[in-house]
């Protein structure tokens, strides 16, 4: 007659050999935890460190008191929020320049990379990566400068041009219609070469063997393209994408606030830079914080559905 015999490990014996273990790989990779350490202290002190004066949102801060001494006053900044006669502005406008990235401005990376990708002569291919790079290391000071001279009535080239051309200058910097494709126009010159980097790291890293095969088959270079490039790096695009989502409230408050006025405020008002003129300019610490922490939430649950509905459709998520 066969026992088996189950010999249950000693607990703590067992979690001296985990330990063990996790320090012998730690050991090991020494160099690329090494490598990640700035990384993870720079989320530590700049992003979770300050989470702790998000209660502030929940509170009458005053400086002078400090968070320990302020008067508790619950959800009432919240409801000052969602009740002010701007909110709806607010949170329209930035919807608005949130869809014209995902739509205008998201593809354009991809499609750069995809020509880049097609690209066989070398130092073309590296002269035209690094001419569509610089933009991304100039300032959004210097951008918005640019755009201003380009843009101006008093002696702006595309009013010039306009003029040559026989038609009536156009007040681009002054007039709200024209907010809109400013932004997204400028956002896309400065950052869609930079966001071709992932792509062309995804796509070098698909096997040769299969663009051969497709040769064989008698496949094009579109055909390639379009039947091994786009699918293998599919993953990258919707990661990049449900990451996107996540920034649905925070388009960045520099940009909008160097092109934002006094008469286009109707279209170019944002959450940014909301909370810039009501927490830094006013003063009111603890109203600003509380939209800065609705601004978190909303993001936090669209990143949460993008990646439950990319999974449920058979992709990859984030997590």
């Amino acid at each position: 007659m066969n026992t088996d015999l189950v010999v249950e490990k000693d607990p703590v014996l067992h979690k001296q050999e985990r330990r063990t273990e996790l320090m012998r790989k730690i050991k090991k990779n020494k160099l690329i935890y090494l490598m990640i350490l700035p990384g993870i202290l720079y989320f530590i002190i700049y992003k979770y460190i300050p989470m702790y004066g998000l209660v502030i949102a929940f509170q009458d801060y005053k400086p002078y008191k400090g968070i320990m001494g302020s008067e508790w006053v619950g959800l009432e900044h919240f409801r000052r929020l969602f009740s002010e006669p701007d909110f709806w502005m607010i949170f329209s406008n930035t919807i608005i320049l949130f869809a014209l990235n995902i739509v205008l401005f998201f593809p354009i990376p991809i499609i750069l990379a995809l020509m880049l990708n097609e690209i066989r002569f070398m130092a073309f291919k590296r002269t035209v990566q690094t001419l569509i790079y610089i933009p991304h290391f100039m300032s959004w000071v210097i951008i918005v400068s640019i755009g201003y001279v380009m843009l101006t009535l008093d002696g702006g080239m595309i009013n010039g041009l306009l003029v040559a051309l026989g038609f009536e200058k156009v007040n681009f910097l002054l007039n709200p219609d024209w907010f809109r494709p400013t932004y997204i126009t400028q956002v896309i010159w400065r950052e869609a070469g930079w966001g071709t980097i992932i792509y062309l790291a995804a796509m070098a890293s698909i096997d040769p063997q299969l663009y051969e095969a497709a040769r064989m088959d008698g496949a094009n270079r579109f055909k390639q393209m379009w039947h091994i490039t786009l699918p293998s790096i599919k993953s990258v695009i919707i990661i990049l994408l449900i990451l996107k989502i996540g920034d649905v409230l925070e388009l960045g408050f520099e940009h909008v606030y160097l092109l934002l006025n006094s008469a286009n405020r109707e279209v170019a008002e944002i959450f940014d830079t909301y909370v810039y003129i009501a927490g830094l300019k006013q003063g009111q610490y603890s109203y600003s914080t509380a939209v800065g922490f609705f601004k978190g939430i909303v993001g936090l649950i669209l990143v949460m559905f993008a990646n439950w509905l990319a999974k449920r459709n058979g992709q990859e998520g984030i997590y």
